[in-house]
């Protein structure tokens, strides 16, 4: 029969134990019981257990981690296991063991052992009263055995389970008398972390039928993880102003609770509130405390990034749009958007928009470098970002990514034309494929475009002739929308977002001829790619149509006879019974002659090694 650490739960569980973690390391013990509590929407699984030392018992939770453990049906009752990782919490005045790190000692379950009982915070007491009681009357000590090493060896200890490191001995990243983030759970009501407030959101006020009220919003991290904490009502008035992004603070009594993952990015099952009792205080030191952890995605690498996927990237702040006005479908209730410009060295562009107050008060230089954690990707226009509740923006951070922007943006970014993403949206099952090239001659020879699946290939043409008439529409300004809208009673109208607009967004729809030493072909040139090739937007060029004919002219007349690098998407349609391909321009690059001339050569080499 295997020996378990008896008393080491009266230990964990003493009244008075100011670190229970510390109490014992390692301690052997057996499982009584095994439940699984079913998953309730994105939560995992969890699984409820009753854990005894051969002298007490107690019940207790397994973390989410361990839950393989459980499902694969290692662990089940009876079982004998190392608590490698714990943590001591009460649930209605009854003692809980969270089990964050667990070991398998036996694969053969046993059958119980011991009598145990109900671990209360008076058992430590009661077990070393009755150890005293034994040590007077016993000769134990006639085989070496002392008293101080009797609480260990009460209920047959097992070896190597025993009291753990003193105060100071931590195991892991916090000091003593730190508690880590990832071991926060709702089964503890004594803690105190040290964490650094990665994000501080606005305050926010709500209304409902309940009544009215405000909010705010911190994310707090330590080398353990990052979780959310909020404030209703009166803690906004009290700790929002105590917190600043980027400093350090020690927290405590607040409320943990399962997370609302609807309204948070936090990558962690649970959230804190704050309330009345609810300790906030900053800390002196903070070298203990890691700064903000990014993993940067590049600017060029979103063409391989999921549609609404939340990452990190850090670009330089070319250009900043002005804000807008918006109202929302579902609310009707309005809110402000500013749409900037980031670029990166690998020679790609993205729109950011930034919502609400931050829009506002964004008084950023441009040229500078932001790093941004958390924002989130949409399709519109291709690939674009926006800032989300939780997001982070840094600007100019110390970091060696933002360094070596700035000394290439000052160097060689500045006057560097820049791709972008436009076309990805309806174009991306191509998007990724190797790039082939086509003339005009042999695109005609293959039938491309004439099979049951589109199409993609690359032509470098030249545009020879852009139709005048209708070369854009009148669009709705909602990200992601651009439906068209029509004008009615002074004001423009999309009925898809029920919005109406003082003025539209014109987008392009151009029709153009282009050629190359084969021949000639036609192409769809829509918004993003329209902007490249006019050199302007559309909305200007209608503008400068309406009020500067001459000046509408010579735009026109500049964009002709201009060579490209067209990303082409080639599908059947039918007009009129008639099937015929269409062209439809994903992205128009001007040519790079130094990567042009060397795909020539390396054509001409393959004919001369034949």
């Amino acid at each position: 029969m295997t020996k378990l650490s008896g008393g080491s739960l009266a230990a964990i569980f003493a009244a008075g134990c100011e670190n229970p973690k510390e109490a014992w390391k390692d301690p052997i013990m057996q499982i009584l019981l095994v439940k699984r509590i079913e998953p309730q929407g994105k939560n995992p699984e969890r699984y409820r257990i009753v854990v005894s030392d051969g002298i007490h018992f107690t019940q207790g939770m397994i973390a989410s981690q361990s839950n393989h453990f459980m499902a694969d049906g290692k662990i089940d009752k009876g079982s004998i296991v190392k608590v490698k990782e714990y943590e001591a919490g009460k649930v209605k005045d009854k003692s809980v063991l969270i089990v964050l790190a667990v070991e398998l000692l036996k694969d053969t379950p046993e059958e119980k052992i011991g009598d145990p009982k109900q671990v209360m915070p008076d058992s430590a007491a009661e077990l070393a009263q009755q150890q005293r009681a034994a040590q007077a009357t016993s000769t134990s000590n006639f085989y070496g055995n002392k008293a101080g090493n009797s609480s260990r060896s009460a209920g047959g200890a097992g070896a190597g389970a025993g009291p753990s490191r003193g105060a100071g001995q931590s195991s892991r990243g916090p000091a003593a008398g730190v508690a880590a983030i990832e071991s926060l759970s709702p089964y503890q009501n004594r803690w105190t972390i040290k964490a650094r407030c990665v994000y501080r959101g606005e305050i926010k006020n709500w209304k409902n039928a309940k009544g009215d009220g405000k909010l705010f919003a911190v994310t707090l991290m330590d080398q353990t993880g990052e979780i959310k904490a909020t404030g209703f009502g009166d803690q906004v008035d009290a700790l929002y102003h105590v917190f600043e992004e980027g400093s350090v603070y020690y927290v405590s009594k607040c409320k943990v609770q399962i997370a609302k993952r609807q309204f948070s990015n936090v990558d962690n099952d649970y959230e804190l509130v704050f309330d009345r009792d609810s300790e906030v205080a900053k800390a002196e030191d903070d070298e203990d405390v890691p700064m903000p952890k990014y993993n940067f995605v590049t600017l060029e690498a979103l063409q391989n990034t999921d549609k609404d996927a939340q990452i990190d990237v850090i670009g330089v702040l070319k250009e900043i749009g002005d804000v807008s006005t918006m109202t929302s479908k579902q609310s009707q209730k309005s809110f402000t958007k500013r749409e900037v410009s980031l670029v990166d060295d690998t020679g790609y562009t993205v729109k950011l928009a930034i919502w609400g107050k931050s829009a506002e008060k964004f008084e950023v230089m441009p040229e500078s470098v932001l790093a941004l954690k958390g924002v989130k990707v949409s399709d519109f226009g291709g690939r674009s970002l926006s800032m989300q509740n939780s997001s982070t923006m840094q600007v100019d951070p110390d970091l060696e990514e933002a360094h070596r922007l700035k000394g290439w943006f000052a160097s060689e970014g500045r006057d560097s034309n820049f791709h972008n993403h436009q076309g990805m949206n309806t174009g991306t099952a191509g998007a990724n494929r190797p790039t082939v090239y086509k003339t005009v001659q042999q695109a005609l020879d293959e039938n491309v475009g004439f099979g049951e699946n589109a199409d993609f290939y690359t032509f470098k043409g030249t545009i020879s002739y852009i139709k005048n008439e209708n070369h854009s529409y009148a669009a709705c300004r909602t990200e992601g929308c651009s439906k068209k809208v029509t004008e009615e009673n002074g004001s423009w109208r999309c009925e898809k977002c029920s919005v109406n607009w003082p003025e539209p967004e014109w987008r392009y729809i151009l029709t153009c001829s282009a050629y190359d030493h084969t021949g000639q072909t036609w192409l769809n040139v829509f918004d993003d790619a329209g902007k490249a090739i006019i050199g302007t937007t559309a909305t200007d060029l209608h503008a400068t149509q309406m009020y500067d004919e001459s000046s509408y002219e010579s735009t026109m007349k500049k964009a002709n006879y201009q060579s490209w690098m067209f990303r082409i998407r080639a599908q059947q349609e039918t007009y009129q019974d008639t099937p015929r391909v269409r062209n439809r321009v994903l992205s128009a690059q001007k040519i790079d002659y130094a990567a042009e001339c060397t795909r020539l050569i390396n054509i001409i080499n393959l004919y001369g090694s034949q």
